[in-house]
């Protein structure tokens, strides 16, 4: 027996090993439609990654309260804020590595932070679970659906203020939405993301309210795994193995997915899908599919032998944070060792790292090879670099060798 359910492993390390996948193509110029974030308003599935992994978040968090709760409140509210300053530390630090960058003039220089970016995805995952502890907490005496009535509030309030305080008539759009302009105030717009053109961050202050709803939520459905609400999952012994949940249960998760499933499309229709934003809709829908997915695999997992399938994720799921820091570190350094390529069309010299090569010399023939489309190459360069790293993942388990943070 053990004080684990597989299935949860298995469900963090599918979407680790997905993030892995869409953030490590090829080329970016050739993607295939679903391995692609949507433009603006819409969902494709690379869209429903990030959220199922706060939706892990949330039930890990769950499996961990009971434990917490057994201690004193100082401890809890220093594990919190340890573990909540040690990995935005870590986004942080991903965020400037390597710290050396190349120059305009060809020259080796340390990477200035007057352009850091201060968000990220880490950095998300932190502010989640250290706002979702807090309410997790405050609530652990509450009745069953009190996490589910605080989501629910969050969720509302959050649209009251992109209503409220965004351009009248336009306040889903990047320039109308409020949030855009908190972060350029609070942060600084030389310290956000600018892969829409313009200073603006998917991961921002204001869009992390519905996120932490999102966590909050995964909290309530790892709580249901645990006993009947709060109060099974508050007195949980995390030395007590954990019984394989009953047709019952799954039933009751896959209930609730229908009902959020349903008024996230009632909602989306004045409140659209859009990841960027975050939006409410958005949190219900992903939440929806991540609690059926959810309920998918306790049912073949638990209990079982576990397919290869589920292998391939659960190791990915047993080190999920340094598998997926060490996938961000990792294209940074190897961006450092460049050799010349020919010259472009100005006279400036064309330099040529390891990864662009591999895609440019192996992996873009190869698709050339098999099919003319050459978004075919893209995916087998995502597809050898994520072998990789399930490769370093599965030796780490063979070891029993898990990094915790």
């Amino acid at each position: 027996m053990t004080d684990r359910l597989r299935s949860l492993d298995v469900f963090r390390g599918a979407t680790v090993a997905l993030m892995i996948l869409v953030n490590n193509p090829g080329s970016w110029a050739h993607l295939y439609p679903p391995l692609a974030h949507a433009g603006w308003h819409g969902v494709t599935p690379t869209d429903l990654v990030f959220p199922f992994f706060l939706f892990a978040v949330g039930n890990a968090l769950a499996l961990v309260l009971p434990r917490f709760a057994a201690g004193a409140p100082a401890a809890f509210w220093w594990k919190v804020a340890r573990r909540t300053l040690l990995i935005f530390a870590i986004g942080l630090a991903l965020n400037i590595s390597p710290l050396l960058r190349w120059d305009a003039s060809g020259e080796l220089a340390w990477r200035s932070l007057d352009n850091l970016r201060v968000m990220g995805v880490l950095q998300r995952i932190a502010l989640c679970f250290g706002a979702a502890a807090a309410v997790a907490w405050a609530l652990r005496r509450a009745g069953p659906h009190a996490l589910l009535a605080a989501a629910a509030a969050l969720l509302l309030g959050y649209w009251a203020a992109c209503v409220a305080l965004g351009t009248p008539g336009d306040p889903y759009s990047l320039e109308g939405f409020f949030g855009t302009h908190w972060d350029r105030a609070l942060i600084g717009a030389n310290h956000l993301y600018r892969g829409e053109g313009v200073p603006f961050d998917p991961e921002g202050l204001a869009s992390t309210v519905p996120a932490t709803a999102q966590v909050l939520l995964g909290v309530w459905a790892g709580q249901k795994l645990l006993g009947s609400g709060n109060g099974a999952a508050v007195r949980h012994d995390s030395r007590t193995p954990l019984a394989r949940p009953g047709a019952r249960t799954l039933r009751a998760l896959l209930a609730w997915a229908a009902v959020l499933l349903g008024l996230a499309l009632l909602w989306q229709a004045v409140f659209p899908f859009n990841k960027k934003i975050w939006s409410s809709s958005y949190v219900l829908l992903t939440s929806a599919l991540a609690m059926a997915l959810l309920a998918a695999l306790l049912h073949r997992v638990e209990g079982r032998p576990l397919p290869r399938w589920a292998r391939f994720f659960e190791v990915f799921g047993l080190n999920p944070l340094f598998i997926f820091v060490l996938s961000g570190f990792v294209p940074r350094v190897l961006a450092l060792l460049r050799w010349p390529d020919g010259v472009a069309a100005d006279g400036t010299p064309k330099w040529l790292s390891p990864l662009p090569w591999a895609w440019r010399e192996v992996f873009a023939p190869l698709g050339r090879l098999l099919t003319d489309d050459p978004r075919l190459g893209s995916l087998l360069f995502a597809i050898a670099n994520l072998s990789l790293y399930w490769a370093l993942a599965a030796w780490l388990d063979r070891r029993r060798l898990y990094i915790r943070v």
